[in-house]
């Protein structure tokens, strides 16, 4: 699926000859400062008993939790993606992304059991 057909609504016919497909554009929220994201960082456990760091909160656009989650990544030394809204790094390095993110300005907190 190409990424302007992710905001469409599944539609399989349609039986009118006017009929045409308005995409709902959603505007981005603007990105707020640094010191007014809310993030927590949890620890999730896989199955294997391979274990994930994944740092939620992030309010902004797509593009600026993008590049957090990659100097996170690059940071740790390890793997790791962006999905919904979620940074997801690979591993127990919940110590270290709270290091980097307070250095980086951000307010973050260990969250979870």
């Amino acid at each position: 699926m190409s990424k302007k057909d992710k905001n469409r609504i599944n539609i399989v016919y349609s039986t009118n000859p006017d009929f045409k497909f308005d995409a709902v554009n959603q505007e981005e929220a603007e990105t707020p400062d640094k010191q007014q994201q809310q993030l927590k960082v949890y620890l999730d456990r896989l199955g294997g008993g391979k274990l994930l760091s994944r740092v939620t909160g992030f309010v902004g656009k797509t593009g600026d939790i993008e590049a957090l989650g990659k100097l996170l990544k690059q940071k740790c030394g390890v793997g790791g993606t962006v999905k919904e809204r979620e940074i997801l790094i690979q591993g127990d390095h919940r110590e270290k992304i709270i290091a980097l993110l307070a250095k980086e300005g951000y307010k973050a907190k260990k969250a979870g059991g």
